[in-house]
């Protein structure tokens, strides 16, 4: 069960993508994905938002009240 979880979360986490990001081989995430979430990290994550998927996740979660319903719909999709 905990490494279901931990794939599924793994495979969840590609979509965390700003602008810089996209010029990155080995992201993921849709377009529409990338942009939704791109002002938040760059508001609310700027001093992570060039490390793994994982750590923009983790911050985008700490910021979770703050993000825009855009970036939510984006991470809540994903089960997030």
């Amino acid at each position: 069960m905990m490494l279901k979880r931990s794939l599924a979360l793994g495979l969840s986490l590609g979509f965390v993508v700003t602008a810089a990001f996209a010029q990155q081989p080995n992201r993921g995430g849709t377009p529409e994905e990338q942009k939704a979430c791109s002002r938040d990290v760059a508001r609310y994550c700027k001093a992570v938002m060039n490390a793994d998927d994982l750590t923009v996740l983790a911050c985008l979660q700490q910021n979770r009240t703050k993000l825009a319903p855009v970036c939510l719909k984006v991470l809540t999709s994903h089960g997030v």
